[in-house]
């Protein structure tokens, strides 16, 4: 591994353990985020709603669903006989109001049968708005903090919501159809409804704009006596069929990647692994030298050369063409070595002789 490869990933170790080490001796931001999901236990979600949903509806059974409420009512529809084969009151917590269209024109017919829809949400569609004959307004008055009554034990509850607030309120009623169950009221003493009950056909909706009130943040507050006051004026024997969000019915991936990423110190940390393999192909990447292949100097062979022509002649046994060749030899180096004429040459020729 070269040297320089060696130091980044030195440094690349050194940074990661700060960053653990910052981390772990860092206080935990609390997350604002309103996911009004029954496994978070965050502020704004509503595990200890969901923890303490079988007391709220006491002796009353609980089934949740992930599917749209479209989906999950038209399957116990009968339509035989035109009607469903359950009944009781359909439950819905959330900021945004996530019920697409079809669902609102099933929940306007499960209603129909006689049965009864709870939604709490900061907001509602148009469709319900001008079914239901209300308008919704918006008050700066509620930007502050506002105390939230019950319309059968007014004044009980004396405690203030100043967080995750909406300033929306029940302006417009049809008053021969609705009636006001709940009011909120600003610290500069302005008081609209904001929790209603709205005959249709058969059945009930109960429209509330503060899910807050049903978050862990307030419910771990003394403003928990205001939930079960709120859900006192539901019938007490229907079955509750609560829509919660779809993954939390197991349809999303509870892959281990997915927990890391939820936690900040192991999402960071995942992150710093991607970002050091990142820099580490960056730098091995870079163009290296081709590696130089080792040439070999031509070997002397004049040696194995003399060795196997002497052989040749030793085993042909002629030695007289041997002398021969050896005087060759020996005249060619004393020309070769001692400079000489041609006559010298010639006398040395002689000589030899």
């Amino acid at each position: 591994m070269p040297k320089s490869l060696k130091i980044y990933l030195f440094i690349l170790v050194l940074i990661f353990i700060a960053i653990l080490a910052i981390d772990a001796n860092k206080a935990k931001p609390i997350d604002w985020r309103p996911t009004y999901a029954t496994k978070d236990k965050i502020p704004f979600g509503l595990y200890v709603f969901d923890q303490e949903s079988e007391s709220l509806f006491k002796d009353q059974k609980i089934t949740k669903f992930g599917k749209t409420p479209f989906e999950f009512f038209d399957e116990q529809y009968n339509y035989a006989d035109s009607s469903y084969e359950i009944s009781g009151t359909m439950l819905y917590i959330d900021e945004t109001f996530s019920i697409d269209p079809s669902s609102i024109d099933e929940l306007f017919y499960f209603a129909g049968h006689g049965n009864h829809i709870f939604l709490s949400s900061i907001d509602f569609p148009t469709e319900l708005a001008d079914s239901l004959k209300f308008t919704i307004e918006y008050n700066t008055k509620f930007t502050d903090s506002i105390q939230l009554d019950i319309t059968k034990t007014k004044n009980k509850n004396k405690s203030y919501y100043n967080k995750g607030i909406t300033t929306a309120y029940f302006d417009e009623i049809d008053s021969t159809k609705t009636a006001i169950l709940g009011t909120q009221k600003s610290s500069s003493g302005a008081e609209y409804a904001n929790y209603v009950k709205i005959a249709y056909k058969n059945g009930f909706f109960y429209l509330h704009l503060q899910p807050a009130a049903f978050t862990n943040y307030y419910l771990l507050k003394e403003n928990a006596s205001y939930v079960p006051d709120a859900l006192g004026y539901l019938p007490k024997k229907d079955e509750i069929f609560w829509k919660i969000k779809r993954y939390e019915m197991g349809t999303e991936s509870g892959t281990p990647m997915r927990y890391i990423l939820s936690q900040p110190a192991l999402k960071w940390a995942w992150y710093l692994f991607l970002i050091g393999i990142i820099v580490f192909m960056i730098f091995n990447a870079k163009r290296k030298q081709r590696i130089i292949p080792i040439i070999k100097p031509l070997p002397n062979t004049t040696v194995d050369f003399t060795k196997t022509i002497g052989n040749l002649y030793f085993q042909e046994g002629n030695h007289l063409l041997i002398a021969e060749k050896k005087i060759q030899f020996l005249l060619e180096k004393i020309r070769y070595k001692l400079p000489v004429n041609k006559k010298t040459a010639l006398k040395i020729n002689v000589i030899s002789i």
